[in-house]
């Protein structure tokens, strides 16, 4: 999502004609986009608050905007240290903060009029309707709501969006016609809780159908679900839109339902693993990974090795893990976080050992298969992609691969990367 929020933002400084520069001693502007889940990031913002003081001794005239997830508490303390700190939804004011004479927006409003307009017009409703400078020429994330009303305990992020706010349907499907029109391959709906979209009579599984019914050749993927909201409708919309990828990353956070309560999920483990097992049943060789946070505050041996359970009952093809540390602000940074970073460390190494397993197991699987691969990076003659089960694929060619839907034959797997010819 941070990355989205930075594609508007970019959009709006081109507007006002910046240009992108890689190197920051060079600029006449910085605009950070913070993340505000763990402290870590917001630490590193204060890092380069050091780093701005070091570059306005050589260039006084360097101005500096924050925005993005940043919480009521931390304004007032980055206000020392950026010219500008302002909330995601008032981007559409960075013109104005930098003195513009004409307030400028591309947006998808303007681009739905006539030309005569010259898609230029006064400040959007709402800073989604700003169109992004896109950062890829051929996967593009595209936000279909934002906000959360979960208040999961440790998450900051109710409290830096506020409460959901989804865009219309009408409006997101027109983005990707735009964006398929133009040959993107891949499409990402984004979302804090993309389940719980609703424009009028118009659900997340809705939603996807509208998409999936757009002519061409391209992926649909999302994040993020939460367990909670994972309905068996959304189970068969998965499983009858061709265009939406088998794969799925499912948040559990942890194995244990004493955890769980106390971070506020509302669900049990064995409500998460029915939802999984139905889902197996529609789509057998559907791909799933997960995010989990180790050593949550109280977090017990056992409560953990309830987890290490899921873990090996699961089998997921990936996972997102994370050391646990208190988010000031969240209700989390109330409770004792008395799991040491030692075992924190320990608890991740066992999560990650039974996942190298079970990932390699899957993986073995595909040897001599063939599947197809979207490629979005290369090494020299080594390129890399990801496939319809967002596995990383690794493959050489003298040829140009990148931004091109190319079938594989995988030959080689390891526990996260998989090597293979193209066909």
């Amino acid at each position: 999502m941070n990355i989205s929020d930075a594609e508007r933002i970019a959009s709006v400084l081109e507007s006002l004609k910046y240009q992108k520069t890689a190197d920051m001693a060079d600029a006449d502007l910085v605009a950070v986009t913070m993340c505000s889940i763990r402290q870590s990031a917001v630490d590193r913002v204060h890092g380069l608050v050091q780093k701005f003081n070091e570059i306005k001794k050589k260039n006084p005239k360097l101005k500096t905007i924050l925005t993005g997830c940043v919480l009521k508490k931390d304004k007032k303390i980055f206000i020392e240290g950026f010219d500008h700190v302002i909330d995601i939804r008032d981007i559409k004011k960075i013109p104005e903060l930098l003195g513009a004479k004409q307030i400028i927006f591309r947006s998808f409003q303007s681009e739905a009029m006539s030309a005569k307009k010259n898609n230029l017009l006064s400040a959007p409703d709402s800073y989604l309707d700003i169109t992004p400078k896109y950062s890829s020429d051929f996967s593009a994330n595209v936000p279909i709501m934002t906000g959360c009303n979960n208040f999961c305990s440790y998450c900051v992020v109710p409290y830096t969006r506020e409460r959901e706010i989804s865009r219309t349907a009408k409006e997101i499907v027109s983005e990707i016609k735009n964006l398929v029109k133009k040959g993107y391959k891949e499409v990402w709906l984004l979302g804090q809780n993309v389940n719980s979209y609703k424009d009028a009579g118009t659900n997340f599984p809705k939603l996807l159908g509208l998409i999936n019914d757009i002519q061409g050749e391209f992926w649909i993927r999302f994040t993020s679900s939460h367990p909670k909201d994972f309905s068996d409708e959304l189970i068969n919309a998965m499983a009858n839109n061709k265009k939406v990828t088998p794969y799925l990353n499912l948040p559990v956070q942890s194995g244990d339902n004493k955890v769980l309560k106390s971070m506020n999920r509302h669900y049990t483990v064995a409500e998460y693993k029915n939802k999984l097992k139905k889902l197996r049943k529609k789509i057998p060789n559907i791909a799933i990974s997960t995010d989990i946070i180790v050593g949550f505050a109280g977090e017990t041996k056992k409560e953990f090795m309830n987890t290490a359970k899921l873990f090996r009952d699961v089998k997921y093809d990936m996972a997102y893990i994370n050391k646990y540390s208190p988010r000031a602000g969240t209700m989390a940074a109330k409770l004792k976080d008395n799991v040491s970073k030692e075992e924190k460390k320990n608890r991740e190494k066992i999560l990650t050992d039974i996942l190298k397993q079970t990932a390699l197991a899957h993986n073995k699987k595909l040897v001599g298969k063939e599947t197809l691969v979207l490629f979005n990076e290369n090494r020299g003659n080594n390129y890399f992609g990801k496939d319809q089960y967002y596995k990383t694929v690794k493959v050489a060619s003298d040829k140009n691969l990148l931004g091109r839907l190319i079938k594989v034959r995988i030959t080689e797997t390891q526990p996260f990367i998989l090597k293979g010819e193209i066909v």
